[in-house]
C-alpha cells in the first residue's frame, strides 16, 4: 500500500499464542491501495535464496514471528521472498516432508475430459491422469482442481464460469501404506521409503498437472488462472498445494482439520480436536520428521500460520465446520488471522477470506452460506474480473481472544517492516457471542477461545 508521500509502508504484525491458550496478533496497515493479484510465473520463485541451518530449536509456546528469518528480522518486502523460501524449507524438514520441483521429463496432454501425466526421473517413470468438466462457453476457461472428488461445490465453480479438473490425490500417494512402503507414481520416482508425506506428494502431483496445461496450446485451459480445493483430508492437500505452487491462483480448504490450517500449537491445546499424534498415526499425511514433534509441537520453528504466509499475496478462501470439535475450527481461526496480518504487511488484506459462521454442521456439505464468497472469489482471481475485498465471518463458536494488542509504528523508509510494540496483556473478557463478520480496514474480531 501507499503512504502519504507516495511510498509504499508496511507495519508488522506478528501472531503469539501464549500457553493459556490465547493469542496475540498486533499492527494493522494504514488503509490504501491493495497490492495486486499475483501468482508467479515459475512453481517456486525461491530456489535461489540461500537457506542457514536452523541449529538447535528452542521450545516457545508463541507462535514463531514469520518475519524474522534464521539470524535477523527482515525490514522490506523485497526480503519477503526468500524468508518465504526459509519458511518452505522449514515446513519441507520439519512438517510435510521435501517435494521435488518438476522431474526431468513432464510430458502429457490436455482435452476437453481430460489431462495426462507422464514423468521421468533417474530412469523412473509413472503416469496419472485427471478429468476435465468444462463450463458453458468458450474457453480457454480457468480450472480449479478438485481433489479426490470433496471440495468447493463443483456446479458453484462452472456456473461462476470456471471448469472442474478431477483429481484423484491416491493415483500419486495412495493411504494405508506403512511409512517405510509409500505407494503412487510419486513414490514410483522417489522411492517407497521416502520421508515425504502424502500431502506434499499430492501437491506435486498437482503441480505436474499445472506443467502439462502450460505445455499445452492455450486452447482449453488457462495456466495462469488455475485454483485448488478440496475437504477433510483433502482440504489438507488443497492447504498444502497451495502453499508450495506459486502457479496456484487461489487456494480453498474445507474443514481440513489437524494437519491442515489449524496451529499445531492450538491443536494441542484445544479439547475435542484430533491430537497431532492421531492425525499423525492415521495415514502418512505428514512427513517423517513430525512425528518428533506431535508430543511437542511448541518445538517447531513454523507452524501453519506461516504457511498461510507461503500462500501470500494470492488468493485464499479458508472455509470452517465450527460445529465439529474433531477439526479445531478454533485453532483454524487463529491461523486465519494471524496468517491475515502476513497479508497485510504485504498490501494484500483484500486477498484472504475466512469463513466459519455456518448452520449446517455436515462434513464437508455444499454450503448456501459459501456460495456466494466462492463465486467471488472465482470472480476475482480466476476470471480477474471482481475487485471484492476479504472477509472474515467467524462462528462465535470458534473465536479466540486477543492477548495484548498495541501496535508497531510504520518505520518512514520505502517497503518497511516496523518492529511490534506489544505487552502481553490479560485475557479480555468475553462478550456476548455473536459472529465475527470483518472487512479490509474495519477492526479485526477479538478471539474467544
Amino acid at each position: 500500500m501507499k503512504s502519504h508521500s507516495g511510498r509504499s509502508t508496511i507495519r508488522s504484525a506478528v501472531a503469539v499464542l501464549a500457553v493459556a491458550a490465547t493469542c496475540a496478533v498486533g499492527g494493522a496497515l494504514t488503509p490504501g491501495a491493495q497490492a495486486a493479484v499475483v501468482t508467479a510465473a515459475v512453481e517456486d520463485d525461491g530456489t535461489g535464496c540461500p537457506v542457514p541451518d536452523t541449529g538447535d530449536l528452542a521450545s516457545t509456546p508463541l507462535l514463531p514471528d514469520p518475519f524474522r528469518k534464521l539470524g535477523t528480522r527482515i525490514t522490506t518486502k523485497a526480503e519477503w521472498r526468500c524468508r518465504r523460501a526459509e519458511i518452505r524449507k522449514l515446513a519441507e524438514r520439519y512438517v510435510y516432508g521435501t517435494k521435488p520441483g518438476k522431474p526431468a521429463s513432464v510430458t502429457g496432454s490436455v482435452t476437453r475430459n481430460g489431462i495426462t501425466v507422464n514423468v521421468s526421473e533417474g530412469g523412473r517413470s509413472a503416469s496419472f491422469s485427471a478429468s476435465v468438466d468444462l463450463p458453458s462457453g468458450n474457453g480457454p476457461f480457468p480450472a480449479v482442481v478438485v481433489l479426490g472428488g470433496l471440495g468447493a461445490d463443483t456446479a458453484t465453480i462452472k456456473a461462476a464460469g470456471a471448469a472442474v479438473i478431477g483429481f484423484d490425490p491416491y493415483s500419486v500417494g495412495r493411504e494405508n501404506t506403512s511409512r517405510s512402503n509409500k505407494q503412487g507414481a510419486f513414490y514410483t520416482l522417489y522411492g517407497s521409503s521416502s520421508s515425504t508425506g502424502l500431502l506434499a506428494a499430492w501437491a506435486w502431483g498437482v503441480s505436474r498437472i499445472i506443467d502439462v496445461i502450460e505445455q499445452s496450446d492455450g486452447s482449453i485451459l488457462k495456466a495462469d488462472a488455475i485454483g485448488v480445493t478440496g475437504c477433510s483430508r483433502f482440504g489438507k492437500g488443497a492447504f498444502v498445494t497451495g502453499a508450495f505452487d506459486q502457479r496456484i491462483a487461489l487456494t480453498m480448504p474445507i474443514e481440513s482439520g489437524t494437519g491442515g490450517v489449524p496451529i499445531f500449537r492450538g491443536v494441542a491445546r484445544e479439547s475435542g480436536a484430533q491430537p497431532l499424534s492421531s492425525a499423525y498415526n492415521e495415514q502418512p499425511w505428514l512427513g517423517d520428521a513430525f512425528g518428533s514433534f506431535t508430543g511437542d509441537p511448541a518445538r517447531l520453528p513454523v507452524d501453519t500460520h506461516s504457511i498461510i504466509g507461503m500462500i501470500a499475496p494470492r488468493g485464499l478462501f479458508i472455509m470452517e465446520n465450527p460445529h465439529i470439535d474433531w477439526l479445531g475450527s478454533r485453532p483454524g481461526s487463529v491461523a486465519a488471522l494471524a496468517g491475515a496480518e502476513i497479508y497485510k504487511a504485504l498490501g494484500a488484506e483484500d486477498n484472504i477470506s475466512y469463513w466459519s459462521n455456518v448452520q449446517d454442521g455436515t462434513h464437508c456439505a455444499a454450503r448456501a452460506e459459501w456460495r456466494d464468497p466462492l463465486q467471488r472469489n472465482i470472480r476475482k482471481f480466476l476470471l480477474k474480473t471482481g475487485d471484492d475485498t476479504g472477509v472474515f465471518n467467524i462462528s462465535p463458536n470458534a473465536r479466540a481472544t486477543w492477548r495484548g494488542g498495541g501496535t508497531g509504528r510504520p518505520r518512514s523508509s520505502a517497503t518497511t517492516v516496523g518492529r511490534s510494540r506489544r505487552r502481553a496483556g490479560r485475557p479480555r473478557a468475553r462478550a456476548r457471542p455473536r459472529p465475527a463478520t470483518r472487512r479490509p480496514g474495519s477492526a479485526r474480531p477479538r478471539c474467544a477461545w
